[in-house]
């Protein structure tokens, strides 16, 4: 009659006869649960939801997440999974974790020849900087741009979104946040990036932290459409600033 299936599956509420029961068995299909990390998203916030939406423990995810992510923050890929039904803790991180270390291996070796976990490190840290930071996938070079650009000129980043780390994942940034935060993801008081990435990410940050636009960028604004303004100088976005606080 075939193989029993994997995890737990839905064989009815009657009473079954032994045949009937095995043909279930080998037939029905699995029951899953279907589970999505939002790119920019902090592990905090998403192991607070599983906990919460399927009767699991924080801890014992952030315990098993430890022990196999090489990566504090973004060892899981930004993406949608299906789990079975009563998982536990430690099998859904492995799982998680191995799928993530797939694909950011494939996509090390097809770039750079070789997956470097430190190397790799550094890329998910610029791209869940620009993860949070880009109003869209587009601008999503331009902002890698300036990152680059700032650390060569060995400037702060002095970006709101390095502040979004952990439980802060959606606190606005205010100016009593800036002067009180004194951790080093505080990129107005530092200057480099973040010691561990700040959030999920996902395919499109990643490509242009690896690739970022070629330009002089140092500075973006944010415009009353929502998106960014982007520019050389320091004078050049104080107008950008002006323009937005004038179309107010």
């Amino acid at each position: 009659m075939g193989q029993p299936q994997h995890g737990w599956i839905f064989i009815g509420k009657h009473q079954l006869n032994r045949i009937d029961f095995l043909h279930k068995l080998t037939s029905s299909k699995a029951m899953i649960h279907k589970i999505t990390l939002i790119p920019g998203e902090t592990l905090e916030l998403f192991f607070d939801s599983l906990a919460k939406q399927y009767g699991l423990n924080k801890e014992k995810l952030w315990k098993y997440y430890r022990e196999y992510s090489p990566y504090p923050e973004a060892g899981i890929y930004a993406d949608t999974y299906y789990v079975p039904v009563g998982i536990g803790e430690k099998h859904l991180m492995q799982f998680l974790v191995r799928q993530s270390e797939r694909r950011y291996a494939a996509l090390a070796n097809k770039i750079y020849g070789v997956y470097d976990k430190k190397q790799w490190k550094k890329i998910l840290i610029t791209a869940s900087i620009i993860q949070k930071e880009a109003a869209n996938t587009k601008e999503m070079p331009l902002v890698a741009s300036v990152i680059y650009n700032r650390l060569k000129r060995k400037m702060r980043l002095q970006m709101d979104g390095t502040l979004n780390y952990g439980k802060y994942s959606h606190v606005k940034v205010t100016p009593a946040r800036i002067r009180d935060d004194n951790s080093t993801f505080n990129t107005y008081k530092f200057k480099g990036i973040p010691p561990s990435p700040i959030g999920a990410v996902s395919l499109a940050a990643i490509k242009a932290a690896v690739k970022p636009a070629k330009t002089t960028h140092l500075y973006f604004m944010k415009n009353a459409q929502g998106t960014h303004n982007f520019s050389d100088t320091f004078s050049a976005h104080r107008k950008n600033i002006k323009k937005v606080k004038e179309s107010k």
